[in-house]
């Protein structure tokens, strides 16, 4: 247990001197989550809209204006002459409007006969669809609005289980938080280990009586409890900065963040024993405890999206689990109940992790 605990101080000393690796490993990751929490939204508001209207009358009209009450659109053309194709071409609007001549004889006769047409850049095929979904809404809502509705059959009442707000940080603030401490402790530990390998001081490592087992645990510590230290200022951000704060009991959140970064400490660890240089290291590091968290945990669309074939990685990378952890904690606030599983599989990938990085270092055994 001296060892270990000599180890760990060894570490956090060199860790120490490197000012500017200290610096980064606690800054970067809270002007990460500055960039994510402002920068990253899945609102679509305020789309340019043109229409054409060319009913000209005081129905027509009251279908536009029932789009113009809406905060969702900002109808940047309306009249007869409008284009809308044309300004689909120019990029100017994202969508537009198209009332056809007769559209309020057809409305008054069969409040179902009436014709309009929506025309939506497809591009971007989420914000299209989301378009459509409004257009349609502000739709349905003239036609009950108008006069002489029939009172409807079924009258649907929906509430927000979760996030009644529907506040977008507090989807995007929580897995933002997974992706911001994602990099360093894998980074910082990996760099540590192929820079002893690379410089031939593990030799020193070697002729002395630590073993491989000691050797790990000692170094996983210190870069553990840096990743802690990150776990909390980012934590401390989100609620000072975002507003963020636990719904519901925060154990599974402290539980979940340890195992969390014990798996990127392993499994920097593992990467730097197996490049033994940096620059090989830190390449490693960006691509598989980075590149892949941002895009197959989820942290912006359901894993559920992921095409099949590769969608089996995404189980084996801890930000998937850890956002789940993270999500609850700020936004469901359902706590053990709803996140066993995820920190149980974080247990299971801190454990192989462990195991892949011993491997590499039980060849320091001595007798």
């Amino acid at each position: 247990m001296k060892r270990i605990f000599a180890q760990t101080i060894k570490e956090l000393t060199q860790l120490g001197r490197d000012k500017l690796s200290l610096l980064m490993a606690l800054g970067l990751p809270l002007i990460l989550l500055l960039l994510f929490g402002f920068g990253v939204s899945l609102k679509v508001n305020q789309i340019n809209f043109a229409i054409q209207d060319l009913d000209g009358t005081s129905v027509s009209r009251e279908y536009v204006a029932t789009f113009e009450r809406t905060t969702k659109f900002n109808i940047v053309a309306y009249g007869p002459n409008v284009n809308v194709p044309q300004l689909l071409d120019r990029s100017k609007v994202a969508a537009g409007l198209i009332i056809p001549p007769k559209f309020a004889r057809d409305f008054l006769r069969a409040k179902r006969g009436a014709e309009a047409q929506i025309l939506v850049d497809g591009t971007d095929s989420n914000t299209a669809n989301i378009v459509r979904g409004y257009a349609k809404g502000i739709t349905n809502t003239f036609v009950e609005n108008s006069q002489g509705r029939n009172v409807p059959v079924v009258s649907l009442q929906s509430q927000l289980w979760y996030n009644p707000g529907l506040e977008t940080l507090k989807y995007i603030g929580p897995g933002a938080l997974a992706i911001t401490v994602t990099l360093f402790p894998a980074l910082l530990a990996a760099l540590a280990t192929a820079k002893e390998y690379e410089q031939g001081t593990i030799l020193q490592v070697y002729a002395s009586s630590l073993t491989g087992m000691e050797y790990l645990l000692g170094k996983a510590a210190a870069f553990w409890l840096v990743g802690m230290a990150e776990v909390l200022l980012v934590n401390i951000e989100a609620w000072l900065v975002f507003g963020l704060w636990f719904a519901g009991d925060p154990t599974p959140m402290i539980v979940g963040s340890s195992l969390y970064i014990a798996c990127g400490v392993f499994w920097g660890i593992f990467l730097g024993r197996s490049t033994q240089i940096q620059s090989a290291a830190i390449q490693a590091v960006s691509f598989t405890a980075f590149l892949l968290s941002l895009q197959l945990s989820g942290y912006i669309y359901p894993v559920s999206n992921i095409p099949i074939a590769v969608r089996w990685i995404s189980y084996l990378i801890p930000a998937q689990h850890y956002i789940l952890i993270t999500r609850d904690a700020y936004a469901r606030g359902v706590g053990w109940l709803g996140v066993w599983l995820p920190v149980l599989a974080l247990a299971m990938l801190a454990s192989l992790f462990f195991f892949l990085a011993w491997r590499r270092l039980r060849s320091m055994q001595v007798g």
